[in-house]
């Protein structure tokens, strides 16, 4: 009730309670900001690869030593997703996302000033790259938290930010360097970004309460409750004892009467319990973070999709110009194939939304047929000739991209996969497998690049992660109810048979007793 209080005299400060998911109201707010942070980091990130030709000319560098910029951002972005978990859980998320939104612009703005290569490295690879990291995954946990039902719909809504921006930025981007040149464009660029801090302050943190902890509990059932559990503790000790036990039931007995009344305490802790438990839920969720969903075999297979899948993400969007530049196209129709291929995500990101809110449909297996489809829109692009060829390539990719980049993080709050109590842990550790192949990904397209003297070699290498993609996503939901779930129940089941052995000290203190009175009959006798 104090937090009703505060969060209606401090709304723009203290957290929002609710008896339970509210699938809206201040969830609306927080949409939006995800999807402006969407647009100035992963729309920025995508567009980059407008900046390509002018920094290998800029600072003569090959193809692969300037993919290692995009490469160690991306790195950085998901080797720190456990720090941002980290952060998030022990500052919250507002202040995490706007120290975020400081490093991300910071970072970009001194790149604009960069003499090397390596300044790059430095400022957009490690600075913003954290910044990134801040800003976008405690976003995305934090929007899930607020909506249940329509919370596919609205995430895959939320992040056509990303899409819309490369849209707008890469030919503004492009119409800008003409004007000012790469640097000052690159300047702007880091400004605009310092937006992320304003919607981080626009995250208001959720209470979810449930109403049995709302309503106030009538003094009579605490009582019944004591009585109830008395009486199983003297069953189970008639159980367990032999017919001389009777001392402990018998009122008359003065030795029953003070041998009971330790008995008559322990039901209270017991009954104490479960009032005491409605007020410490918070406890276990104020845990920094949650390494127990690596046990889960479902987790790991997803982790293991995530990891492959990242090769086929960012490679396409960074070497599309270049690759329509190699075949005679124009820098001008150049940004407008990667202004289309943002346009069909966009579609492909609400479609996927509004398929994967619809009831009886599992939402793994349509995951597993969209990332099928993005893998042969990959393979498609070495054959596409000309600019309507690249431009129908792009399209089906732009799409089919929408339909897996916009969901795959989302569902970790699946059943499926770990479900909505264990989402922020799983996601910190989700993102920090993805690290790798967010490093190998674009260096490795840069090499094959330079190797062959061909971008077709970029596209290969992005189909050829995310089929194994695929073929991890495909075991996700075996995992879950095959064998292995099997297996973890005929644990639980013989912890479970293991649990009762605890309580045999009590029946053996009574035991004991039982005896003591008995050598005291024999003595008497004697």
């Amino acid at each position: 009730s104090k937090m009703t209080v505060k969060a209606v005299r401090m709304p723009c400060t203290s957290a929002n309670v609710y008896t339970k998911v509210p699938d809206g109201g201040w969830g609306w707010t927080v949409a939006f900001a995800f999807f402006v942070v969407e647009a100035l980091t992963y729309g920025i990130i995508k567009s980059f690869g407008v900046f390509f030709n002018d920094l290998m000319e800029s600072f003569d560098e090959t193809n692969s030593r300037i993919s290692w910029i995009i490469s160690i951002c991306v790195f950085v972005q998901t080797f720190t997703a456990p720090l941002s978990t980290v952060l998030s859980n022990r500052f919250g998320h507002r202040l995490v996302v706007m120290a975020g939104g400081l490093l991300v612009s910071t970072g970009m703005v001194i790149a604009s000033f960069a003499r090397s290569v390596v300044d790059m490295y430095v400022t957009i690879g490690i600075v913003s790259g954290l910044g990134y990291c801040l800003s976008f995954l405690p976003t995305v946990t934090i929007l899930s938290q607020y909506f249940d039902k329509r919370r596919s719909l609205v995430t895959a809504v939320a992040s056509t930010g990303e899409c819309f921006a490369v849209f707008s930025f890469a030919p503004a981007i492009t119409a800008l360097k003409e004007q000012i040149g790469w640097r000052y464009s690159m300047l702007s660029v880091g400004v605009l970004q310092l937006g992320i801090t304003a919607c981080g302050s626009l995250l208001r943190p959720i209470v979810i309460r449930e109403q049995e902890e709302v309503k106030a509990q009538p003094p009579e059932e605490p009582t019944e409750t004591k009585y109830m559990l008395e009486n199983e503790q003297t069953c189970t000790s008639i159980e367990s004892i032999d017919s001389g036990v009777d001392i402990t039931t018998s009122p008359s007995n003065v030795p029953g009467k003070t041998k009971a009344e330790p008995k008559s305490e322990e039901p209270k802790q017991h009954g104490q319990n479960p009032i005491d438990n409605n007020s410490t839920p918070p406890e276990p969720k104020t845990k920094l973070l949650d390494f127990s969903v690596m046990r889960d075999y479902s987790f790991i297979c997803y982790a293991f999709f995530g990891l492959f899948a990242t090769l086929g993400f960012f490679a396409p969007s960074l070497y599309i110009i270049p690759l329509s530049r190699s075949l005679g196209i124009g820098k001008d129709h150049s940004a407008y194939i990667l202004s289309a291929m943002a346009i069909a995500e966009v579609f492909g990101r609400i479609f996927a939304g509004w398929l994967l809110n619809k009831k009886p449909i599992r939402k793994i297996y349509i995951e597993l047929i969209c990332v099928v489809l993005l893998s042969v829109a990959l393979v498609a692009f070495p054959f596409a000739s000309g600019f309507w060829g690249l431009m129908i390539c792009s399209v089906y990719f732009g799409f089919m991209l929408g339909t897996v980049a916009g969901t795959h993080i989302p569902l970790l709050a699946e059943d499926d996969v770990v479900g909505i109590e264990r989402m922020s842990s799983a996601a910190g550790v989700y993102v920090f497998i993805q690290s790798l192949a967010g490093l190998a990904g674009p260096p490795l397209a840069g090499v094959l690049v330079d190797t062959t003297k061909n971008y077709s070699s970029a596209f290969y290498s992005c189909a050829a992660g995310m089929v194994l993609g695929a073929v991890f996503l495909a075991l996700v939901r075996p995992c879950k109810t095959g064998l292995c779930h099997h297996q973890q129940q005929q644990q639980q089941v013989e912890e479970s048979t293991a649990g009762p052995p605890p309580e045999l000290p009590d029946d053996f203190i009574d035991m004991d007793i039982g005896k003591a009175e008995n050598s005291g009959k024999g003595s008497d006798s004697v």
